[in-house]
């Protein structure tokens, strides 16, 4: 494992300037914040979710980002039509398997989206990635609990297994696949006090995937900047209100500089014998969701 440079501020310049369509079908507990980080990064959201109108809002979309937080069997169903139809254009789907390993609602239709349709990012907490990856964890509703894994070849193992990009959110943030591991260390402890950075981290995550086609690259930019953005929020907040508050600010006032003095992003490419599934050797961190 090495220590990288992550061209992290040129995918957020890039999100900038292109202004890409993010569509959402997510959680109605943090849909509006969702939205507002997408439009504090420079991109441009939708939350369509009638079942008549989503493929034809994918349509027009560069990323789609999905997430089962407050899912109903009749919305997962509109999830996969607007994933199919992100699959006819070829453009990103991003899965977000909030409370995977909660119930067994969740955890089949998780399977059924993963089954049914093309996701190119999966992402959520420690034991929500390791309940999806087949482990007999359970999730304390949206929250991560503690697992006996190694984290970074549970994300290894995924992402061979489904041909994706696995991004598990934590202390530290992990992301793997095509043969890649980045372990983002950027982020706050408050994180962890406010509902919906765990939604938000796969909006930013969703908007970096539409401008970068390497997923592993463009997640791992993302979770970069929108944890540089957490740090500088928390150092001028006093609690969870202002911290949120600061977050959106200190995301839209990020500039080149800082980005890069702040990024703490380590690096390992894999080799042939991981990229065919089998365990790694390096321990990977373990640490709290965000809820």
């Amino acid at each position: 494992m090495m220590k990288t440079t992550l061209r992290a501020y040129d995918l957020l310049r890039q999100v900038r300037s292109k202004s890409p369509v993010v569509h959402h079908l997510t959680n109605w507990v943090t849909i509006y914040d969702c939205a507002q980080i997408v439009k504090t990064l420079g991109a441009s959201p939708v939350m369509a979710h009638a079942p008549e109108e989503v493929a034809d809002m994918t349509r027009i979309a560069s990323a789609l980002v999905l997430n089962i937080g407050t899912l109903t069997v009749e919305f997962v169903e509109a999830m996969k039509t607007a994933a199919a139809a992100a699959n006819q254009k070829g453009i990103p789907v991003i899965l977000d398997v909030c409370g995977a390993g909660a119930t067994g609602l969740r955890d089949r239709k998780v399977a059924e989206l993963l089954d049914q349709v093309k996701i190119n990012i999966i992402k959520g907490n420690a034991s929500e990635i390791a309940r999806v990856s087949g482990q007999n964890i359970r999730t304390k509703g949206v929250d991560s609990t503690e697992i006996g894994a190694d984290l970074a070849a549970v994300a290894q193992r995924l992402a061979v297994g489904r041909q994706a990009t696995v991004v598990i959110t934590g202390e530290v943030d992990i992301v793997a696949g095509d043969g890649k591991t980045y372990h983002v260390q950027n982020g706050n402890a408050l994180m962890t006090r406010v509902v919906g950075t765990g939604c938000m981290a796969a909006s930013v995550i969703g908007a970096f995937a539409a401008i970068e086609p390497d997923f592993p690259l463009a997640a791992a930019g993302a979770l970069a900047c929108y944890g540089i953005a957490a740090e500088l929020a928390a150092a001028h907040s006093r609690g969870p209100a202002s911290f949120k508050t600061a977050l959106f600010d200190c995301l839209y006032n990020l500039d080149k500089p800082t980005v890069e003095r702040m990024q703490r992003v380590e690096f390992n490419s894999l080799t042939p014998k991981l990229r065919t599934g089998a365990v790694a050797s390096t321990k990977g961190p373990r640490g709290k969701s965000r809820s």
